[in-house]
């Protein structure tokens, strides 16, 4: 008997955490943190559904913090197994996790000066010196390799196209002569995205778990350098800073990789980029280790010394006294810093100084979740709170689907066209409510599949 238990990312796109048990052995698909609303954070804070101590493993599909950044807190109440995942997700999660227990850290500080905390005193969910500890249980696996958690049970990573190490989780188990494959999707990726590969199309798959983020939404057709070289070159006509929340892995080196392009081809003029996120400039580095990672153009272009993701006037600030020497920069400038949904971060100090003067422009270019200051300000809220304080939002307030990096329901519809034969039941997961429910539509309309929804807690059974 095989069950699957949905621990996270069921009503939300936060949170991934499903659990496995199968041949004996117990195991996670993902571990990550629930973000967002105050009802999906206290979720972290709630004791796991199985004890730490019994999982014999954890299978990360990638380094994102609603994958992965669940793993200190787990490891500390009693997690000893190993963390297996792609090279790059490893070198990802070395920057991530850390940083993560640094801001648990600073949240219960904060909580405790100001008095906020209704418990005393405030603790962080987890420290930095856990996320370092967790981090010593953590073994590599390349695309396509086989490993085996036991004789007649396999499990190996297809590349899923999402960011950099991103992963389907693909698992075998065998019965005698009788087989059975789960495929874990993890986070989509979209085809013919800069620098990394398309979604490796899976086949015979009799299980799957699907993310269903843009299940209810199709990106926008224009074309992503078109709409970007518009919106830099406006914000230069109203004599103003164009500021980016990005999320410091994928999307940032997405968008340098496009602006080099832009100026190469002298859409836009060559103004000063500054990337305001340690974490970014981290990351940043780390895509440049890994370039056997990336498609086959930005191969060639590496091949032949061009530095991809450098525009010409880049600007690294990596300590705080840089961070603020931006401020002295009034026009003619890009920001990008994160966090990409405005939860924390260095991003938050440019807002305050941005947001109220309507010469500027604010540019978001990736999911907004529900409850989020970036959703707030998309919904066109008239000022925001930052740091205890309203803002207002003078701003042009802009938006781009094209960098997303999760597939709308058409580019998921052309990747599931792609099996050889339906799943015996597709679960779908990692989206808000409306998405996970118009998707499921597009699946049965499409495709005819069977297809469930799952709610937290639920458990599914198979022989």
């Amino acid at each position: 008997m095989t069950q699957i238990r949905f621990l996270g990312a069921t009503g939300t796109v936060t949170g991934s955490r499903f659990f496995v048990q199968s041949k004996g052995k117990k195991f996670l698909v993902d571990c990550g943190l629930f973000q967002g609303p105050k009802e999906y954070r206290l979720k972290n804070w709630d004791e796991f559904a199985i004890p730490p101590h019994e999982l014999d493993a954890i299978f990360l599909t990638h380094a994102h913090i609603d994958h992965s950044g669940f793993l200190p807190r787990l490891h500390r109440y009693g997690f000893q197994g190993n963390v297996y995942c792609t090279p790059a997700t490893k070198d990802l999660c070395h920057i991530l996790l850390p940083d993560t227990g640094h801001i648990q850290e600073e949240d219960a500080h904060w909580a405790n000066k100001k008095g906020f905390s209704k418990h005393s005193p405030a603790l962080p969910l987890y420290t930095v010196e856990d996320a370092t500890n967790t981090l010593k249980r953590f073994s590599s696996l390349f695309y396509g390799e086989d490993f085996y958690l036991e004789d007649d049970l396999r499990i190996k990573f297809k590349d899923a196209g999402h960011i950099l190490g991103s992963s389907y989780v693909d698992i075998k188990i065998k019965n005698g002569k009788d087989v059975r494959k789960i495929l874990f999707s993890g986070d989509l990726g979209r085809p013919d995205q800069p620098i990394l590969r398309n979604p490796i199309q899976a086949f015979n798959i009799d299980y799957l778990i699907l993310e269903s983020t843009y299940g209810d939404r199709l990106h926008e057709p224009e074309s992503v350098k078109e709409e970007l070289a518009k919106i830099i070159t406006e914000s230069i006509d109203r004599g103003g800073v164009l500021i980016i929340p990005s999320f410091a892995v994928g999307r940032t080196q997405s968008l340098l990789y496009t602006i080099r392009e832009l100026e190469q081809e002298k859409r836009i003029p060559v103004i000063p980029v500054f990337i305001d996120s340690p974490m970014a400039i981290n990351a940043t580095k780390i895509f440049e280790r890994h370039r056997g990672d990336y498609d086959f153009r930005a191969k060639i272009l590496e091949i032949n010394g061009v530095k991809i993701l450098h525009p010409k006037r880049l600007k690294i600030c990596r300590r705080r006294e840089e961070s603020m020497m931006i401020n002295d920069t009034k026009n003619n400038a890009i920001i990008i810093s994160a966090s990409g949904m405005v939860t924390g971060g260095r991003i938050l100090h440019h807002l305050v100084n941005r947001l109220p003067d309507k010469k500027n422009t604010v540019l978001f270019i990736g999911y907004q979740a529900s409850g989020t200051r970036g959703r707030a300000i998309l919904d066109g809220k008239p000022e925001v709170k930052i740091h205890g304080r309203q803002i207002p939002v003078n701003a042009k307030i802009e938006k781009m689907s094209g960098f997303s990096a999760h597939a709308d329901y058409n580019e998921i519809l052309a990747w599931l066209m792609g099996f050889n034969h339906p799943p015996r039941k597709t679960f779908l997961v990692h989206g808000e409510p409306e998405a996970s429910k118009a998707l499921a539509q597009h699946i049965n309309n499409h495709l005819g599949w069977d297809v469930v929804i799952p709610q937290y807690g639920d458990i599914f059974e198979f022989e």
